[in-house]
């Protein structure tokens, strides 16, 4: 285990170095528009993976936490000049809070009930921005970027590498908690909850962690958002879009394990970013649909499970 923790590590430290390289030698910014957007999933995808994955309550509310995320970013943006820095600790601060509040209201309930929850959260705090004039309300508002600092040449370069920086945090999180007792704890939630509290697990105290943590990561991605578009609306920023396109990453790519939702938000990012460059973006929808259908028939478990049972199917084989 401590193995594959210096292993882990290192690759996240090459993984940056790789980002930061791609920011001085590459002068195009199409390259860093397109990747924030994958970096972007990722994060959510994990975030989303924290409950959706290891605790099993299907949470459709990752456009709320997105969007208020962008909408803190906004606000302390007009209201105090903030830096980004500034922004993005702010919205996981706000993403934590919401997360706790919402858990506090919403964990109780379950299957169904705890998914459509989620959604309704998602109308009542859209509407709430919608009507909120200082943020800009309906319409919307336009935003001006700093000046960029060294050593970055543009701010979406800038933009691409810090987004990369949230990647390797939330999946350290993701991959901290699924191999410690918080992990396990929520892997016993998701096998027979009441089986779980009658053997002494914290299962509403495990769910609200993992309800904060998912949604301060999911805030996190959010904020940088207001300043890679330079516009923010809450038609946008509270889109369904994300909540869905998030939870058919995890699940494509698996929720069992901490590298089926990076494995997920790639394949089927970088398919969008593909589709929306070579014939449109509406077409997105449909290839969301047709791949989470073929998944969920031919390999229930993602990727990440379909791999594991070749190599097990392979190792009984040679035994």
């Amino acid at each position: 285990m401590k193995r594959n923790g210096i292993f882990f590590w290192i690759g996240a430290t090459l993984f940056l170095a790789a980002a930061l390289l791609m920011t001085q030698v590459i002068g195009n910014q199409y390259p860093f528009f397109a990747c924030y957007v994958i970096l972007q999933f990722i994060v959510l995808a994990v975030a989303w993976s924290i409950l959706g994955g290891y605790a099993g309550y299907v949470n459709f509310g990752t456009s709320a936490f997105f969007g208020m995320g962008v909408y803190t970013a906004v606000f302390l943006l007009k209201a105090f000049d903030a830096p980004l820095a500034a922004q993005i600790a702010a919205a996981a601060a706000v993403g934590a809070l919401m997360g706790f509040a919402l858990g506090l209201l919403t964990l109780r309930m379950q299957g169904i009930f705890f998914s459509i929850a989620t959604i309704a959260a998602t109308i009542v705090i859209e509407t709430s921005i919608t009507n909120w004039r200082y943020v800009g309300g309906s319409a919307g508002i336009q935003l001006q970027r700093p000046m960029v600092t060294e050593p970055f040449n543009n701010y979406v370069q800038m933009l691409f590498f810090i987004q990369a920086l949230l990647v390797v945090l939330a999946v350290a999180i993701s991959r901290y908690i699924q191999n410690s007792w918080i992990g396990r704890g929520l892997q016993a939630i998701k096998d027979d909850e009441l089986a779980a509290e009658c053997t002494g697990v914290p299962t509403l105290r495990l769910k609200l962690l993992a309800c904060v943590i998912s949604g301060a990561l999911m805030c996190a991605a959010g904020a940088p958002a207001a300043m890679y578009l330079q516009y923010a609306d809450p038609s946008s920023a509270f889109n369904l879009n994300y909540s869905v396109s998030v939870l058919a990453m995890s699940l494509i790519g698996g929720t069992a394990h901490w590298a089926g939702p990076v494995v997920g938000a790639i394949l089927l990012g970088a398919t969008q970013q593909l589709l929306t460059v070579t014939i449109s973006s509406e077409v997105n929808v449909l290839v969301l649909g047709v791949m989470l259908v073929l998944f969920v028939v031919a390999a229930p478990e993602g990727i990440i499970g379909l791999i594991r049972r070749v190599l097990r199917n392979r190792s009984e084989g040679k035994e």
